[in-house]
């Protein structure tokens, strides 16, 4: 009996870190399906796409790329998921060429039978396109921000269990991957869910997940994603410093440094606390990066907020700033504000906030000087012929002489030496790349924090 050709696809990702761990799932899945993924201009039988919804740039670039698939696979099913289909189905449905709206991942496997899906996976086994791999360990949010869509759209919060995610990370450092990003719609509630009527002895919060990760024999170190501030208290600073597996790098999320604004948010701090809580940690840990979101243009952020925004990044010293400008979401209580920022100054003050970042990252990027970092290696350094580039424990670019792929997914210690362009320029501290030994990023003792 002649053997059935294989069907092939094409997934693509708009987003976040959890949409894209969602989409790698999701191809595991089809891939026991007997899908393969379609070669260069070869038409497609199936197209998946995960989309984002966090801004209206999100919302337009997930039509567009739906709009394209159907030109360019005519005959191919599309499948749309993520945020953008769980808040606008009807408007998704009207696209060109789709065949499905997911809404509700627990009917994810349901939704894809018509095209042969019958089982789940327990999680994935690798993470394709990328040299570090994601972990999504929770869903959801119980946060009520003025002006973010997300927990309309997952609600509901759910984590996994640790003994699931450790047996998943195993397999991917099996797998080659030397760097686990842990990561969650909101990574700080992981937990709270699994905790619910136990005794607090008995609880399972983000510290406890990260003390099981560090028992694994396996090498490979642990980044952690976006975090609140409010979140990053005792027991996990004493984690993060104890535990030399977890990188020197939190990304606590901002968006502004005006208390007046941050009341607007309705975000659970304000510019003194977090502060505070930058101050706290800078002292638990040897050097820590903090990176950050910053939202300019809310509405009513006047020239003295704005200005309260640059002082609070200048004081933290952030290694890296993702600036956003301000996108009314409709269904969100800012949406209905009718003092909004002028695009001009909105474009203007994210300009701005671009400059203030970029001089912090520098500042912060020539205190590592003369110190040894664990790179991660990523890429060819495109810029610098014979060079390597990656990814340092304390989360900074750093490019140093070297040659792929005996590279390639290698954590190597380096020691900085010069910082141009925005990144750090490195000597390797082993010459012997075959040979490197498991290396952690090296911390300080604790101080008693709360």
């Amino acid at each position: 009996m002649p053997a059935q050709p294989t069907r092939t696809c094409r997934l693509f990702t708009l987003g976040c870190k959890v949409n894209q761990y969602e989409t790698q799932f999701v191809r595991e899945m089809l891939e026991g399906a007997g899908y393969a993924a379609a070669v260069g201009e070869e038409p497609a039988d199936l197209c998946l796409v995960n989309t984002c919804t966090v801004t209206g740039e999100g919302d337009a670039k997930s039509r567009q790329l739906i709009r394209r698939l159907h030109s360019e696979n005519p005959g191919a099913a599309i499948v749309v998921m993520g945020c953008y289909a769980t808040r606008d189905p009807d408007a998704v449905r009207r696209l060109p060429g789709v065949t499905s709206v997911v809404t509700d991942k627990d009917r994810l496997v349901e939704e894809l039978q018509p095209f042969g899906v019958m089982t789940v996976p327990s999680g994935i086994s690798r993470f394709d396109d990328h040299q570090r791999a994601f972990v999504k360990v929770q869903d959801g949010c119980l946060l009520n921000c003025s002006y973010c869509i997300i927990p309309s759209v997952r609600p509901t919060v759910r984590s996994r269990p640790v003994e699931e995610i450790a047996a998943e990370v195993e397999r991917l450092v099996a797998a080659g991957y030397h760097e686990i990003v842990l990561t969650g719609i909101h990574l700080g509630h992981y937990g709270i869910d699994l905790c619910r009527g136990r005794p607090k002895s008995e609880w399972t919060r983000l510290w406890h997940l990260l003390e099981r990760l560090d028992r694994l024999a396996s090498d490979f170190r642990i980044r952690l994603s976006s975090l609140e501030a409010a979140e990053a208290r005792g027991d996990l600073i004493r984690v993060l410093a104890e535990r030399p597996r977890v990188c020197p790098h939190l990304h606590l999320c901002l968006q502004s440094g005006s208390d007046r604004v941050l009341e607007r948010m309705k975000r659970r701090y304000r510019s003194a606390g977090f502060l505070e809580r930058c101050r706290r940690i800078r002292n638990a840990l040897d050097n820590p990066a903090f990176t950050t979101d910053v939202i300019v243009g809310f509405p009513g952020e006047t020239d003295a907020d704005f200005a309260a925004t640059c002082r609070v990044a200048r004081d933290v010293g952030f290694a890296k700033v993702h600036v956003f400008s301000y996108s009314a979401r409709e269904g969100t209580p800012a949406a209905t504000w009718r003092d909004s920022v002028p695009p001009r100054v909105i474009r203007e003050r994210r300009r701005h906030m671009e400059q203030v970042a970029a001089e912090t990252a520098h500042t912060y990027a020539r205190t590592l000087l003369g110190r040894s970092l664990d790179v991660l290696v990523e890429s060819a350094d495109p810029a610098r012929p014979g060079f390597v580039r990656g990814t340092a424990c304390r989360s900074v670019t750093v490019a140093f002489r070297g040659h792929l792929p005996a590279l390639i997914r290698k954590c190597v210690p380096v020691r900085a030496i010069e910082v141009a362009d925005g990144v750090v320029l490195a000597e390797a501290e082993l010459m012997d790349f075959e040979s490197i030994p498991t290396l952690h990023a090296r911390k300080l003792p604790l101080p008693l924090v709360s």
